[in-house]
């Protein structure tokens, strides 16, 4: 069992950016709560709201906001973690799928009973609050989201006699078959795209990896894996997409501004690259969810985001689980997402995005979210990544269930690493 401290919610207060901030117990008889957060996940006019807001209504407490970098950030954090000095963050934004890599050690304060007070935990984003949980346990608190969409050509959709987006799958193939043709692609989907292939992997019951009796292994043969792989493949050949590279080998905002491309699978925003490259396409971008096998609900994707932690070594526990508290509840949280068009938290909050087509379309698909394998070792796959060569042996023509094995057991080497 790993060690918990329970906490009591509190009143918290704020400064204005602070470049050296407060020591605890400072003069003003505040207490400094420092926190990490990342580059360009908070506008500095946002920063500067929440925290006058908290000045202006809690005295005991001064937030020491201090922004990272993401390059090289988990070794930080883990260092952090670790850290017995008094500049040590008492707040942490750490990638959703990086929670379980320093949730192992007992290094995160267990924050299970805060989350089932008033946090609204039970309309949670799934793709952020999953990563977050350990047996039971929640360390990671979902702060915002992003997903892949569909972006598509309203003048392309128009020709082809499309009045209106797809909302089932197999709609989805009958209206690309009908856009590709007359020299233009139906859809760009790069051959090696493993994010989207998740989502039809989840769409049909299957996973990437599977854990039992207390181990890993890799999922790919699957049945349900293997349909979803058969979705990519008929998907992926209405259009010219590259089999043997990944969405950025070519960048595909540069193929879709450059080419007659009625379709791409992205976040909502890569149209402004595409608008950049095409000022001509500015009015003709609309956004759908990616479709799900039935109209009931949207296809599953792949959810990235950000949680927040707080270390076990933090000597203000009750300060910093305040301040979590107040950046992920329901005010803040849908300041953040319309400020910078963002997937609020929780699915209850969708409706505060609804005026921006590209984020709304996400904030449907966040609702099936999905995270990747929650396990520390995941990144040694992502490393590695055998599923971006099995994805192109089969588009290749490679018979799928005998790579989908050789994959899958690759992934398995790669989730027990004391035992490969």
């Amino acid at each position: 069992m790993r060690p918990r401290r329970p906490l009591a919610l509190v009143c918290v207060s704020a400064a204005l950016l602070s470049a050296c901030g407060v020591l605890p117990g400072g003069s003003d008889g505040r207490h400094t709560v420092t926190v990490w957060l990342m580059q360009n996940s908070a506008s500095p006019e946002f920063l500067r709201r929440f925290t006058a807001d908290f000045e202006r209504t809690h005295k005991d407490i001064r937030v020491d906001i201090r922004i990272q970098q993401w390059t090289g950030i988990v070794e930080k954090v883990q260092t952090a973690l670790k850290s017995d000095s008094a500049g040590a963050p008492d707040v942490i934004e750490v990638g959703n799928t990086q929670v379980p890599q320093y949730v192992e050690g007992g290094r995160l304060t267990d924050l299970t009973l805060e989350s089932m007070r008033d946090w609204g935990k039970e309309h949670w984003l799934p793709g952020l609050a999953e990563p977050g949980r350990d047996d039971s346990r929640q360390y990671g608190i979902p702060w915002y989201a992003a997903n892949r969409v569909v972006i598509y050509r309203k003048d392309l959709f128009r020709k082809a006699g499309i009045t209106s987006p797809p909302r089932t799958r197999d709609e989805w193939l009958s209206d690309t078959e009908r856009l590709d043709s007359g020299g233009n692609q139906g859809i760009y989907l790069a051959g090696q795209d493993w994010y989207t292939l998740s989502g039809f992997i989840w769409d049909e019951g299957g996973d990437l990896a599977v854990e039992t009796d207390a181990a890993w292994q890799g999922a790919l043969d699957s049945q349900a894996a293997l349909r979803g792989m058969d979705f990519y493949r008929r998907l992926q050949a209405l259009g010219a997409g590259p089999v043997d590279a990944d969405e950025e080998h070519p960048p595909q905002a540069q193929v879709f501004a450059s080419g007659q491309v009625a379709q791409l699978i992205a976040v909502p925003g890569l149209a402004q690259s595409i608008v950049q490259e095409n000022p001509e396409l500015k009015d003709e971008i609309g956004y759908f969810p990616v479709p799900g096998r039935t109209a009931a609900h949207p296809g599953a994707v792949f959810t990235g985001g950000s949680d927040l932690v707080v270390p076990q070594n933090t000597d203000r526990p009750y300060d910093a689980t305040a301040v979590v508290g107040a950046l992920a509840g329901a005010k803040w949280d849908t300041e953040l997402a319309r400020t910078m068009n963002y997937v609020p938290n929780k699915t209850t909050l969708a409706g505060a995005v609804a005026g921006s087509e590209g984020v709304a379309a996400m904030a449907a698909g966040a609702a099936q979210g999905r995270a990747t394998p929650n396990t520390p070792d995941w990144p040694a796959v992502e490393a590695a990544n055998p599923i971006k060569g099995y994805m192109t042996k089969v588009l290749r023509g490679a018979d799928p269930a005998t790579e989908a094995r050789r994959a899958s057991r690759r992934i398995t080497e790669l989730l027990a690493p004391d035992f490969g």
